[in-house]
């Protein structure tokens, strides 16, 4: 079987879904299901089974897709050894984040990127969180993480992953028994936020400002664990994307749906369109979203 198609499969299975393999493979949905199709007649049987719009590994997938991951691992290895042993790759990545909760992924990825690149070095640029975009723009950056992805034809943005943001309460708030909130309620609540400008805060960005909506008061406060504290003390609430809160939620917290289908945020990664990036950035970007999946549970 040919490569393409155990890439192929493998994505379908981890991504779980045809639109999000699509978009990692960079493939159309109708080029995805002619790859599926000739995939399946190499085999000479079904690889997955059609379920109410679902796709479910048949047995002969389930090997395959074992299969897959067996191969497709050593290959990667294997292509990393070799462009190490061509280009002698040495260089470095100047990466920054819209939020400071976001560098609790990297030092996971920066210890498995030094292992296959330990020549390159990464340099976080703290001074550029709150506004990585403009600074990508202005050579400052050379990759950005980001959930706002801004009209900007330069910039090419790769998903990376989607999480859930929700609201933090005490369990002595009047929203703690509530199955969930929308953005009317946040008017008549202390809301504490990371950073400024109030732009780069997702719920007034997406949520808040578009039905011009204003808390009834705003603590600026760039320390997660203080501003646990705060929520513990029933002084705030705050909105934190479902994987960070984890650490946190006890007994004298809780966490409270935003909307009753949810409010969900698409994270990026930007970099310039027309640059020619060394190919150890593709293996950066390739660990950031493995490492964000673990992290968030996806």
């Amino acid at each position: 079987m040919e490569i393409r198609y155990l890439r192929l499969i493998k994505a379908i299975v981890e991504e779980g879904s045809i639109t999000r393999a699509m978009a990692v493979l960079h493939l159309s949905q109708s080029a995805l299901s002619y790859q599926l199709k000739e995939a399946e007649l190499q085999v000479g049987t079904q690889v997955f089974y059609r379920r109410n719009k679902k796709l479910i590994l048949t047995p002969v997938g389930k090997k395959l897709y074992a299969t897959a991951n067996n191969v497709l691992k050593e290959l990667d290895h294997a292509d990393a050894e070799i462009k190490r042993m061509v280009n002698g790759d040495v260089g470095v990545i100047r990466i920054s984040t819209e939020c400071y909760t976001s560098y609790h992924w990297l030092p996971a990825v920066l210890k498995k990127f030094k292992a296959e690149f330990p020549n390159v070095e990464i340099e976080i640029v703290f001074e550029a969180t709150h506004h990585p975009i403009p600074k990508l723009l202005a050579g400052e950056l050379d990759l950005a993480i980001t959930s706002n992805p801004e009209q900007a034809e330069q910039i090419e943005f790769i998903q990376l992953f989607t999480d859930e943001m929700l609201a933090i309460v005490s369990r002595k708030h009047p929203w703690a028994k509530r199955s969930f909130v929308t953005a009317e309620d946040f008017q008549d609540v202390v809301l504490i936020i990371h950073s400024l400008p109030l732009d780069t805060v997702s719920i007034f960005r997406t949520q808040l400002r578009p039905k011009g909506i204003e808390p009834k008061k705003l603590i600026v406060l760039p320390l997660t664990e203080a501003s646990i504290e705060l929520v513990k003390a029933d002084m705030g609430v705050i909105v934190l994307a479902n994987w960070a809160l984890q650490p946190y939620i006890n007994e004298a917290i809780t966490a409270v749906k935003i909307n009753p289908e949810g409010f969900f945020r698409q994270q990026y990664i930007a970099r310039i369109r027309e640059r020619e990036y060394p190919i150890y950035f593709d293996y950066f970007i390739k660990f950031l979203r493995e490492e964000i999946k673990i992290g968030s549970h996806e």
